[in-house]
């Protein structure tokens, strides 16, 4: 079961139950974070920079040989050098994750997975026999490799030597080292660790992610929103194509008789959740399949360690993503501790009445997009009249303990039976021999999509 140390949160209570002052502060700062005039200022001022040095458009690349989304990201390095007018600069990491990825083993396990299944959607590839972690020498003869290129002979070597990696074929490795040269395994040891820090010291935590005034980009998922920046900058070459768009989430036209079931376990605390919960719901009536609604509560409050930078680069990657859905996200007030609670306890009640998922989606809009102060009767009531229900009898289940087994419950399957941790999550089932298809991320509805029109398609 994934459970996190109590040493990872040692003193919980201001995160998971913070004082009304606390929470107003908390969303005081949320807000300037995801205020759209002072991002674009920031971005303003890093291109007058750029200008007044007459420097190229700069866009640094992140490379952890043994990340499925680095080997993801780097085929699409030469075709991004190709598209627009920039200097890629690549580094070359180590594992940086630390309290910013909890479960590393399990991570490590979806990510190959999930890796494999996005793949094709994006016209690259991960080799479908990476079942485990590239050999560790292996690993240091393709760093040796890499940190002998020159940058432009990097973008153009790093696909061929990360694939010979992940294929795990030492032979074809050690003649690839052979044609292209090396460095020392020492030499190669401190450009990693070098590398490393300068990921750290920038701020951010993860490999196979871009970096362009200041703005981070993380992986093929987040291209397009890299791409875009570029773009508005003049940086497209005349008549390039996008290199990675996003995926549409399309179930396309077909309809199940509710034979399939998708599951999607939301947090009520969750950036990503507020988005996408909705175009979930969309999806299910879209689709015709078997909605069920599971929650969970926020990760924080379930002792999982949430750092600054990480907390920083989800909240304004939700609002670039939001903005690229057609959602709102903003002005927020943040829902953790009581309010959440509060509002899982009708749950039970607001599902028997039908309009549980409706209940989600209020209390989502109004923490996320309208910074209703749902920490107070009077901001509960808007809530639950938003979703269609009576605050005189909803205020008979308010407070009541019923909620916490099923939540429990679905914290158990999430992380025992699905193997996930994160949200939102998804499960799709189907009668047969089809084994479950599980995801994790907002960014993943369109995948969830894909098997939801596949299974239809089977079943015909």
């Amino acid at each position: 079961m994934l459970e996190p140390s109590k040493k990872d949160n040692p003193n919980p209570s201001l995160t998971v139950d913070p004082p009304k002052p606390a929470r107003v502060l908390i969303s005081f700062i949320l807000n300037r974070m995801i205020d759209p005039k002072r991002a674009q200022k920031k971005r303003d001022a890093a291109e007058a920079e750029r200008q007044k040095a007459g420097a190229p458009h700069r866009v640094d690349y992140y490379h952890q040989l043994d990340d499925p989304y680095s080997h993801l990201s780097a085929q699409k390095l030469a075709a991004l050098a190709a598209a627009y007018d920039i200097e890629i600069v690549p580094h070359l990491i180590n594992a940086t994750g630390g309290k910013n990825q909890p479960y590393p083993e399990q991570l490590a396990a979806y990510a190959r997975r999930d890796a494999a299944a996005v793949a094709p959607h994006y016209n690259v590839n991960f080799p479908g026999n990476a079942g485990t972690l590239p050999a560790e020498a292996d690993r240091m003869l393709a760093a040796r490799i890499l940190a002998a290129a020159s940058p432009a002979d990097f973008i153009d070597r790093v696909a061929p030597v990360s694939d010979t990696l992940w294929v795990g074929d030492h032979d074809a490795l050690t003649a690839l080292a052979s044609e292209l040269g090396t460095i020392s395994e020492k030499e190669a040891t401190k450009r990693l660790e070098q590398d490393s820090a300068a990921l750290q010291k920038e701020g951010h935590y993860s490999g196979g992610t871009f970096q362009y005034a200041g703005e981070w980009f993380w992986g093929i998922d987040r291209l397009y929103h890299l791409e875009a920046r570029l773009e508005e900058r003049g940086a497209k070459k005349e008549g390039a194509q996008q290199v990675a768009p996003r995926p549409a989430i399309d179930p396309g036209p077909a309809k199940d008789n509710g034979s399939i079931t998708l599951e999607v376990f939301p947090s009520l605390r969750s950036p990503y959740t507020s988005i996408i919960f909705d175009k979930a719901c969309d999806l299910a009536a879209q689709s015709g399949v078997k909605f069920v609604i599971r929650p969970v509560l926020p990760m924080v409050m379930r002792g999982v360690p949430a750092t600054q930078n990480k907390g920083q680069y989800i909240f304004t990657d939700t609002k670039r993503e939001a903005d690229a859905l057609g959602v709102g996200y903003g002005p927020v007030y943040d829902p953790i501790g009581e309010p959440v609670r509060l509002v899982y306890s009708l749950f039970p009640w607001a599902t028997s009445q039908g309009k549980g998922g409706e209940l989600l989606s209020a209390f989502l809009d109004a923490a996320f997009r309208k910074a209703i102060r749902i920490d107070s009767d009077k901001g509960m009531k808007k809530v639950v009249e938003m979703a269609g229900l009576s605050w005189s009898a909803a205020k008979q289940h308010l407070g009541s303990d019923d909620w916490k087994a099923e939540i429990a419950e679905n914290q158990r399957v999430m992380s025992n039976e699905i193997g996930l941790w994160g949200v939102p999550s998804f499960r799709v089932s189907s009668p047969g021999s089809e084994p479950d298809f599980t995801a994790w991320g907002q960014d993943r509805l369109w995948l969830v999509a894909e098997e939801i029109k596949r299974r239809i398609a089977l079943a015909a």
